[in-house]
């Protein structure tokens, strides 16, 4: 996220809807491995109002977990202080476990005053063993701020609506249990969540406007409410929808099947070059991280964006410039391997994604070798590794931009040149087969470059590594 910010900073250097079937395959072979049998269940969806400034939504989840646990918790992204200065927010009505109505606990844990709290948590009436199951329900509403600069909003001037992240998350890490990190009150992202099977997305809009979803569209039904637009997946760790006066344009790109929105108002670049220059990156980036995750990719072009977010198969980016295209959609698309298949805690540690999604960027724009860390400014150097509760109290947006994202291309890039680019992209590539569809953590890519010495040293000098390793 925020790659136009980082582009400045690094300028110096360098008709009746069928019934769900079968989830489709969940991606490349080589990425199943990894796959959890016992992830979450999830159905989802939303009901968008005509005006596209709130949407009514109800989520299931069925929740086998690996540890013993006495409550579930979600999170509730939507009220982060950045999106509820924007208006935003997410409000939970009812709750139930195992068809028993329940009371949900819901904290602040770094919600601003006033706002709905992030952390939802549900407690259940006996404690689960590894292996049990539980079958929760949720109601909740999101509110959608206008023209707002993050992954929630609406625009009234194009009439279209963006919704990333815009449910209860569950926040559970496969071997280590809940994550209740606090939201922070600067840009960057704070969720985690395993990967679960997205049994069934809905999402009901009036009829005459267009619809974008996470997964694979399986069809449309009209219903009292509007048109339903239905999509599954077989393994996702967030959901993100579109709806409003989109334009459609769906285009097969390296067997990939691109869906790219853009507002009917119109965009600075045309949809043909979005989608030529997402084909060139999706060329680039494969050479080196290995087969694209997803058979769909689902892209809108946001009015109220200044930058881009990711999701696992779609993406929100901002209405850019020619100039800034190949950059913004090489850092975004990166992401699809690093948070979306291979995940990480965000709040914790940020680096695993930015900074690989910042090497991606440069080496699908410029074959890399741009960015160097002598570049990085004194304040920027050795703190690579920190959480994003350390950049919000020491430094914001700017420090945490240039200490993870810049600092941590420079290193990656640097330790690519040492070993060579074969070695080190086999090593990322085994990194990736190695933890597809986990929540990675920093002994994980260790563990990927242990016969690589020169890269671990590189990490552990600037900081992303404890020197103890």
């Amino acid at each position: 996220m925020w790659v136009l910010v980082l582009v400045l900073a690094l300028a110096g250097l360098v008709a009746c809807a069928p019934a769900p079937g079968p989830a489709p395959p969940p991606g490349p072979a080589i990425y199943e491995a990894a796959l959890w049998p016992a992830r979450p269940v999830v159905e989802l969806a939303f009901t968008v109002a005509p005006d596209l400034r709130t949407a009514e939504g109800r989520e299931t989840v069925v929740f086998t977990p690996d540890l013993p646990v006495c409550e579930l918790v979600f999170r509730a992204w939507p009220n982060t202080p950045t999106m509820a200065r924007t208006g935003t927010a997410l409000t939970v009505t009812d709750t139930s476990v195992d068809g028993r109505p329940t009371t949900a606990r819901i904290t602040a844990a770094g919600a601003p005053p006033g706002a709905p709290g992030t952390l939802i948590e549900i407690p259940l009436t006996r404690c689960l063993n590894p292996g049990e199951s539980v079958h929760a329900e949720l109601g909740f509403r999101v509110t959608l701020g206008v023209d707002a600069d993050e992954r929630i909003g609406y625009s009234t001037a194009s009439h279209t609506a963006w919704i990333g992240s815009g449910f209860p998350l569950l926040a559970w890490v496969r071997g280590k249990g809940w994550a209740r990190d606090p939201a922070v009150p600067m840009n960057g992202e704070s969720a985690t969540s395993e990967v679960f099977v997205l049994r069934d997305l809905s999402v009901t809009a009036p009829p005459d406007l267009r619809v974008m979803g996470t997964g694979t569209a399986v069809g449309a039904a009209m219903n009292p409410a509007g048109t339903v637009h239905s999509f599954l997946a077989p393994a996702v760790r967030d959901v993100a929808v579109a709806v409003g006066r989109y334009d459609i344009l769906d285009r097969d790109v390296g067997g990939v099947r691109l869906h790219l929105a853009t507002p009917q108002t119109g965009t600075r670049v045309d949809p043909e070059t979005w989608v030529t220059q997402f084909g060139e990156a999706i060329t680039a980036l494969t050479g080196v991280f290995g087969p694209f995750p997803y058979p769909d990719l689902w892209i809108t072009i946001t009015p109220g964006q200044s930058d881009g977010t990711e999701f696992p198969a779609a993406l929100q980016l901002a209405d850019t410039r020619r100039r800034q295209l190949a950059a913004l959609i090489a850092h975004e698309l990166t992401h699809q391997w690093f948070y979306a298949l291979v995940g990480n805690n965000q709040a914790t540690d940020p680096w695993l994604d930015e900074a690989l999604a910042t090497v991606g960027e440069t080496l699908a724009r410029a074959g890399g070798g741009d960015v160097e860390l002598s570049g990085i400014s004194r304040r920027g150097t050795g703190e690579m590794g920190r959480p994003m509760t350390y950049w919000a109290a020491n430094g914001g947006f700017d420090r945490y931009t240039e200490s993870v994202y810049a600092q941590g291309a420079a290193v990656f890039l640097e330790a690519r040149a040492q070993v060579g680019p074969e070695r080190f992209d086999n090593a990322i590539r085994s990194y990736i087969a190695a933890n597809a569809h986990r929540v990675a953590t920093p002994d994980d890519l260790s563990r990927a470059f242990r016969d690589l010495p020169e890269v671990l040293d590189l990490l552990t000098r600037t900081g992303a590594l404890p020197a103890n390793r």
